[in-house]
C-alpha cells in the first residue's frame, strides 16, 4: 500500500487563513523545491513546488486541500557582529556576498571562521550565538544573495 501525504504545491509570503501547523527550518532548510517536512504537531508534509524557492519566516506553504502551514525561522548557530562603525562592517560582509541579518545595533551572519577572522581585523566584535536567522534578501527581488549571478 502506498502512503500518501498532504502536499504543498504553492508558497505565499503571508497567511490568508488560520494556520493548520507550523514548520521550523534553518536558513539553508528554507531554500527548497521538493522535500518531506515534519510539522510541529508531527504531521508529514510533502513540499513539491514548481521551482526552488526561498521560504521566508512568516510565509506559508499551501496544501492541496487549502490548509496553510506556517514557516518559522529555526534557531541556528550564528555570529553576532557589533562595532563602532557598523555600516562599514556591513559593507565588508556584503562585499563577500555573505547573507546578513541587519538590526539597528548588530548584524548576524552564519558561522564562518574566515569571515570571523576578517571581521576581527577591521575592528568588529564577534560573538557566537544561537538565534533565528532572517537575512536581507537581494536588492533585485531575488530572495537569496549567493554568488555574483543576479
Amino acid at each position: 500500500m502506498t502512503q500518501t501525504f498532504p502536499t504543498a504545491r504553492a508558497y505565499r509570503s503571508h497567511a490568508h487563513a488560520t494556520l493548520s501547523a507550523q514548520v521550523a527550518l534553518d536558513y539553508d532548510g528554507r531554500f527548497l523545491r521538493r522535500k518531506m517536512l515534519t510539522t510541529d504537531d508531527g504531521q508529514s508534509v510533502l513540499v513539491d513546488l514548481a521551482k526552488t524557492t526561498s521560504l521566508d519566516h512568516g510565509g506559508v506553504l499551501v496544501l492541496d486541500d487549502g490548509r496553510e502551514v506556517g514557516i518559522v525561522a529555526a534557531p541556528e548557530e550564528l555570529l553576532e557582529v557589533t562595532g563602532d562603525d557598523l555600516p562599514r562592517i556591513a559593507w565588508h560582509i556584503g562585499n563577500r556576498h555573505t547573507p546578513c541579518q541587519i538590526e539597528k545595533d548588530r548584524l548576524f551572519i552564519q558561522r564562518d571562521h574566515v569571515i570571523r577572522d576578517m571581521l576581527g581585523k577591521i575592528g568588529a566584535t564577534v560573538r557566537e550565538v544561537v538565534e533565528p536567522f532572517t537575512p536581507e534578501g537581494g536588492a533585485y527581488g531575488h530572495g537569496r544573495t549567493h554568488g555574483h549571478a543576479h
